[in-house]
């Protein structure tokens, strides 16, 4: 079977700063998995060499049995922890956008959720709130049907009162053919509705396992046993 992610002996520097250390990973469909660590703990290096905007310095990264390449950033949405959309767009245009550059793209999918958060297709990016402009750029990457969605802090941004509403939307949808990587702080927030957790320190793999398995065996919940793990 091929793994939907698999990192053998994955490792990346920055001259003399080791940002990944020799990772070892598989990631396999149906799954939401947290991706936890504190600052500095190379979450988004990673996300970035998932993403094929970073090259390995050495060992193996296959998305569905590929190299990142053209190829795998067709099956593969991603979410940046800062926002890339352009001011003097109108939402509808993003969605026509994405609409003409993703063959995935679900232009029906996005309408309904800009409604469900209340966000008029016509508004000017720049005249929405920023907690509004992290919302469309979520739907714009939960409206793709891909195979892998790389989410960094995607409710970092937004108010409490939407952050269950999102967590929905990113449960309704992705299928049992894809999985969802969540890179956050907010983990008591998305504990819920996580299937797996991986936890990353300085690069290096320190714990990965299932969710419920791992509040069994330590007693405690994902957040606790976060925060007992990185003590500081």
């Amino acid at each position: 079977m091929t793994h939907l992610l698999h990192l053998y002996h994955l490792s990346k520097s920055y001259g003399n700063h080791q940002a990944i250390n020799d990772l070892n990973l598989t990631i396999d469909a149906g799954k939401i998995i947290g991706l936890l660590g504190p600052n500095g703990s190379g979450k988004t290096t990673l996300i970035k060499l998932i993403n094929g905007l970073l090259q390995p310095s050495s060992g193996e990264l296959l998305v569905d049995g590929q190299r990142p390449s053209p190829a795998t950033k067709a099956i593969v949405s991603y979410l940046p922890d800062t926002t890339y959309l352009r001011d003097d767009m109108k939402v509808s245009d993003l969605l026509t956008m994405f609409n003409d550059f993703y063959s995935d793209f679900d232009h029906g999918r996005a309408i309904i959720l800009l409604a469900d958060l209340d966000i008029d297709p016509t508004s000017l990016m720049k005249n929405l709130s920023k907690g509004n402009k992290e919302k469309v750029q979520l739907i714009l990457v939960m409206s793709r049907r891909a195979k892998l969605y790389v989410l960094d802090e995607p409710i970092g941004g937004v108010d409490p009162a939407a952050r269950d509403y999102i967590l929905r939307t990113i449960i309704n949808n992705y299928s049992p053919d894809s999985s969802v990587i969540i890179s956050t702080h907010l983990i008591s927030d998305v504990e819920p509705i996580l299937d797996e957790a991986i936890f990353i320190k300085k690069g290096e793999l320190v714990l990965q396992g299932n969710t419920d398995d791992l509040r069994t065996e330590h007693g405690k919940s994902i957040d606790a046993l976060f925060r007992e793990t990185f003590r500081v």
